[in-house]
C-alpha cells in the first residue's frame, strides 16, 4: 500500500472486543439482553429514564474491569509516532482509545464517562452511577442524560469526519460491522475523493467490497502488524 501523509482510521466494536467488552449486538438482536428500542432511542428515555440510566450505569461500572489491548495500544503509539496528519474516528463509547494513550481521537457516538445536559447541551465528566434527575452544574437543570448518541440522534462532529475523510490519503477501518451508518459508508466517501482503504476485521461486513483491501484477523494481531507498516514506510 501507497506511503499515506493523511490518515483516518475508524474503530468498531470489534477492537473493544478483544478487550472483554460485548460488541453491539448479540443473539437474537439483543444488546447485552436488551432490546435496542428500549435502551438506546430518545423514545425509551423518555418511557423509562430509569430503565436507561441503569443500562448505561452498568456499562460504565464495566469499564473498571477491562483494559486497553494491544490494538489500542498500537493506535496510540501510532497517535505518538506519526508526523503526517491523523484522526482516530470510534463508534465505540468506551474510553479504552484515551487508557492506551491516544490522542487525536473523535467519539462520533459518544461516551460512557460523559454526561449531557439535556437542557443547555454542555457536558461533564458522568460519575459510575448517573440517576435520572442529576443535577447540571451548568446551568442547576436536573437534566443529565448519559452523552450517548441514541438511534435517531446526529452523530457527533460529523462535518469535521466529514473533511478529514475528503482530504485523507488513507482510510482503514477496524473491527466494524459495515452495517451502521453513517459510519458504514466513510469508505465510499474516502474512495470518491481518490484514499487507498484498507479494513481490518476479524470476519466480512457489510462493506467489505467497497475497500482496496481487506485484512482478516484478530485486531491484536492485524492493528500492531500494519502500524509497524506505516511507521517502518
Amino acid at each position: 500500500m501507497m506511503n499515506p501523509s493523511n490518515i483516518v482510521v475508524l474503530t468498531g466494536a470489534g477492537i473493544s472486543a478483544e478487550s472483554g467488552l460485548a460488541t453491539f449486538r448479540g443473539p437474537g438482536g439483543l444488546w447485552e439482553g436488551h432490546r435496542v428500542e428500549d435502551v438506546c432511542t430518545p423514545e425509551a428515555l423518555a418511557a423509562d429514564p430509569a430503565l436507561v440510566h441503569r443500562f448505561y450505569d452498568l456499562r460504565r461500572a464495566a469499564l473498571r474491569d477491562v483494559a486497553p489491548n494491544a490494538a489500542h495500544a498500537a493506535l496510540a503509539r501510532l497517535d505518538s509516532a506519526w508526523p503526517g496528519e491523523l484522526l482516530i474516528v470510534t463508534q465505540n463509547v468506551d474510553d479504552l482509545h484515551e487508557r492506551a494513550g491516544a490522542r487525536r481521537l473523535l467519539h462520533m457516538h459518544g461516551e460512557l464517562m460523559s454526561a449531557l445536559c439535556a437542557a443547555c447541551g454542555e457536558r461533564a465528566p458522568s460519575p459510575l452511577a448517573l440517576p435520572p434527575g442529576s443535577i447540571c452544574q451548568a446551568c442547576g437543570a436536573a437534566a443529565l442524560r448519559p452523552d450517548i448518541v441514541f438511534f435517531g440522534e446526529m452523530p457527533y462532529q460529523m462535518e469535521r469526519i466529514e473533511r478529514a475523510l475528503t482530504a485523507c490519503d488513507l482510510f482503514v477501518s477496524i473491527g466494524t460491522s459495515g452495517a451502521v451508518y453513517p459510519a458504514a459508508g466513510f469508505v465510499q466517501l474516502a474512495n470518491h475523493y481518490g484514499a487507498a482503504t484498507l479494513e481490518l476485521n476479524l470476519e466480512p461486513s457489510g462493506g467489505s467490497g467497497w475497500f482496496d483491501e481487506s485484512r482478516r484477523g484478530a485486531a491484536t494481531a492485524l492493528v500492531p502488524a500494519w502500524v509497524d507498516e506505516v511507521l517502518a514506510a
